[in-house]
């Protein structure tokens, strides 16, 4: 091979350098010395194969002859052992240096097994679940060839018509940091050496979540008093658990697209964070600074984003083609190309790739592991634990497993593909076992399952409805399976209405209208708006796009082998007029006051959403005592103690998401009502009470202040405990100097 006697040369500099810690430094900047400027430059080049192409893509295709040149350092979109080991093999193997690719994917809820959607899982409340989740992600998609996946997404958002909200954990910065800390852990694991790690990526930086008329893509403009206490929490979560990678998002923030934002990238993320991983745009979101109108060519744009600290440019060319007239021109300078290609091969080699480009190229693992029987096991109970009792009547739930008949209806009763939602990765509608499956595969032949699916997802045609009414009125209970398509939720699928589609909810009416025991099981990627629903039914259980066992867990909730204990992670509202609905607004000059007009309300429904954020029923019944605290005043030094006792007071086993929040009465600037401050998720038995510690410390009460300091004001502050943001007892203390 025409770079075997360079490769030698660089391997036996490595071999003098030790393999771990420090030394990858010199490790690095010892094939930096061997590279030429269009080495460095084809490093910073990301292309896609030719898996899903989500934005425009570049012209020229070959990216085979890419490698060859020294063109690309990454690619996304390709995927299995063989190919990629392929590809690897002509980046190693036939290009003068032999760098290897890092090939990345978007492994978002699971690569071949799926998970619920992120904001389902979210649903569970559970770090350790949602862990784990991760970690069986990595486990497959390192063994067909993954180095790097485009996960988590930690945006947070308050806006139900966002098709990405899915993609995310909800409305809370708390809540959404300690998801984004476990993802990352679950990718990455201990040190990204070992086996079945891959890169984690926290995306999108920043503010994505936010758009003006929640239409992806849009323009976002606020305060950056918002953007550090809402948006920028998940992102430092994510740093402090050790992310290997950031992406930039396609939105401008306060005038500006982010990717282009010095102040915002590189002034957050590599300065003040010091952040020593890299940072790649997302598609096409450095060409894109053109049509935003910030850039007349590629050349400003490149220009733009070198500057801005953006180190990788996914599917754009603009760095491959402009950074070296730039160089030439003045405009950037080799020492900027020189630290962006220095953290990327800083990945490659804490990767292992330099070591072993093939690690992650093994046909008999990647057989053996995808869609392996403990992973589906997974996939069904954290599809259990993330489902959402909204609504119990008379204890309509669970269902005996002794009824002679069962009416199942609906157009999600079936449609496999629609379980395992977008962004699924390698999952197949094959695989999944729906719910009319799940119901057979619980009941056996001991009660007739009915089953009409009634109408479609979408469009007006009412023609089943006189067969599902028809079995309906057959049957002991009916179970109504209603809500989104999978292609209705995510990115670039966003609602102007977060209602039932089609005539899904004149089914519901019409079911309801049998005075049978009616349960409605909702699968949705965002939250509804489902008022009429709520009134309706008997039972409302929110299963999000569970999955790969969606049917399974779905069954196991319905009949009571799992008990739910999901709470949401972002409030659902009565109707699409209330968005943006949150747990922790602020409270107005004008409070509401029901008989007096000129204060801060709705005329035709109320403020309060229809379910709020922490809410979620169980099968039991959980009892808070009053709260217990070791003082009533603390200094900034000391910390405060706060218990509660919570009981177990119904017949059923069961878990428990005890909240924490906190509220400044009075502060130099206005505080929200209520700010999530922790949780405990607990396992009680009937009859069964535990007591439950949480400390306070003035860090935990620090905000930006009038002056933009961070930092917590003396005063007073009340604590709340209990099962929901409105659910909860409360006491007072003080935070003295």
């Amino acid at each position: 091979m025409k770079h075997t006697n360079l490769l030698l040369f660089v391997l036996l500099a490595l071999l003098t350098i030790n393999s771990r810690g420090q030394n990858i430094s010199e490790k690095v900047d010892s094939v930096l010395n061997l590279m030429t400027l269009e080495e460095k430059i084809g490093q910073l080049n990301l292309v896609s194969g030719e898996g899903e192409l989500t934005g425009p893509v570049t012209e020229d295709r070959n990216y085979v002859q890419q490698i060859k040149n020294g063109h690309l350092g990454a690619m996304l979109n390709v995927n299995g052992s063989e190919y990629t080991r392929k590809l690897q093999e002509i980046a190693v193997e036939e290009t003068r240096l032999g760098i290897p690719l890092i090939f990345g994917y978007d492994v978002i809820h699971g690569y071949k097994t799926i998970f619920p959607v992120p904001l389902g899982e979210s649903a569970t409340w559970n770090p350790r679940t949602i862990e784990r989740s991760a970690r069986i992600a990595a486990i497959e998609a390192t063994a067909a060839g993954q180095h790097w996946t485009f996960a988590p997404m930690v945006d947070i958002s308050r806006d139900a018509r966002w098709g990405r909200i899915m993609e995310g954990a909800g409305e809370d910065p708390y809540l959404g940091s300690e998801v984004a800390r476990a993802r990352v852990r679950g990718f990455q694991g201990g040190t990204l050496d070992e086996n079945y790690t891959m890169l984690a990526c926290a995306k999108h930086f920043i503010a994505y979540g936010d758009p003006v008329g929640g239409r992806d893509y849009n323009t976002v403009d606020m305060s950056v008093r918002r953007l550090k206490e809402t948006h920028l929490p998940p992102f430092k979560a994510a740093l402090e658990a050790g992310v290997a990678t950031y992406m930039t998002s396609f939105n401008e923030l306060n005038g500006v697209p982010v990717t282009g934002s010095e102040k915002f990238v590189k002034g957050i993320v590599k300065e003040q964070w010091d952040f020593n991983g890299f940072i790649v745009s997302d598609w096409a979101s450095v060409s894109e600074m053109i049509v935003h109108g910030v850039a007349r060519d590629k050349y400003e744009a490149g220009e733009l984003a070198m500057n801005a600290g953006v180190d990788m440019d996914m599917e754009g060319r603009v760095y491959i083609e402009e950074l070296r007239n730039l160089i030439e021109d003045g405009k950037i300078t080799e020492e900027q190309i020189n630290d962006a290609v220095r953290r990327i091969l800083r990945k490659k080699f804490e990767l292992g790739l330099f070591d072993d480009p093939y690690k992650y190229c093994d046909m008999e693992r990647e057989e053996k592991l995808l869609l392996a029987e403990p992973h589906r096991k997974h996939a069904r109970r954290v599809a259990s634990e993330s489902m959402v009792l909204l609504k119990n009547e008379n204890n309509a739930l669970p269902l005996s497993k002794d009824l002679s008949s069962v009416a199942l209806i609906g157009p999600l009763v079936e449609g496999d593909q629609e379980y395992i939602g977008t962004w699924s990765a390698r999952g197949e509608a094959k695989h999944v076992i729906n719910t009319l499956e799940g119901f057979r595969n619980k009941l056996g032949n001991n009660t007739d399952i009915l089953y009409s699916k009634g109408c479609d997802i979408t469009g007006n045609n009412k023609e089943g409805f006189s067969d599902a009414l028809k079995k309906a009125r057959r049957s002991d209970a009916v179970v109504a399976v209603v809500g989104e398509s999978a292609m209705m939720s995510g990115e670039a699928l966003s609602r102007m209405n977060i209602d039932l589609p089609g005539v899904q909810k004149e089914l519901v009416m019409e079911l309801a209208k049998l005075n049978k025991p009616l349960i409605v099981v909702l699968m949705n990627g965002r939250p509804l708006a489902i008022p009429e629903v709520d009134t309706a039914a008997s039972a409302i259980l929110e299963a999000w796009l569970p999955g790969t066992e969606g049917g399974n867990a779905i069954a196991d909730v319905v009949f009571g082998d799992y008990n739910p204990s999901g709470k949401l992670p972002v409030s659902f509202p009565y109707a699409v007029g209330q968005v943006p609905v949150f747990y922790e607004h602020k409270k107005t000059g004008r409070p509401k006051q029901e008989d007096v007009r000129y204060t801060s309300k709705y005329i035709d429904g109320p403020n309060k959403p229809l379910y709020p954020f922490g809410y979620g029923l169980s099968y039991t019944t959980f009892s808070f005592s009053d709260i217990r605290m070791n003082q009533r005043e603390i200094g900034f030094d000391e910390t405060l103690q706060v218990a509660v006792t919570v009981e177990n007071t119904g017949k059923m086993a069961g878990e428990e998401v005890v909240q924490l929040y906190t509220r400044d009465m009075v502060g130099s600037v206005t505080r929200p009502v209520k700010e999530l401050k922790g949780f405990q998720k607990i396992f009680l038995q009937p009859g069964e009470e535990r007591d439950l510690v949480f400390n306070i410390t003035s860090e935990d009460l620090r905000f930006y202040t009038k002056d933009m300091e961070y930092k917590a004001e003396p005063g007073e502050f009340k604590i709340f405990i209990g099962s929901s943001s409105e659910d909860l007892k409360e006491r007072t203390f003080r935070l003295v100097e």
